[in-house]
């Protein structure tokens, strides 16, 4: 296949400039948070670019409850460095899945 442009790792398809791209940096995001938690992720909330690698913002169900609208979410931010190795993670909000708006305290 196509070369790396002679830079790199070898085998990272995904990496510019040896810098980890947004939609690898998502994807790295839910691996870890699952692996971490022991839940699956809803989805990716956020993505933002620091200095020194990726903050993503992650939803995912606490408690299942039925009706589904009720149901717990968990809102949290994975910090991860530009090798798209884990630096932290933390839940930043707790609410009810049929909850709106309250993204500010």
């Amino acid at each position: 296949m196509a070369s790396n442009g002679g830079r790199g790792s070898g085998g990272n398809r995904s990496r510019r400039n040896g810098k980890l791209q947004p939609g690898e940096a998502a994807k790295t995001a839910l691996a870890l948070i699952t692996q971490l938690t022991g839940r699956r992720p809803e989805t990716v909330l956020g993505l933002r670019r620091e200095d020194d690698g990726w903050k993503v913002t992650v939803e995912l169900v606490e408690l299942r409850r039925v009706p589904n609208s009720t149901d717990v979410l968990g809102c949290y931010v994975v910090t991860l460095d530009d090798d798209g190795e884990l630096v932290g993670y933390e839940r930043v909000r707790r609410y009810q899945r049929g909850q709106t708006g309250g993204d500010e305290q």
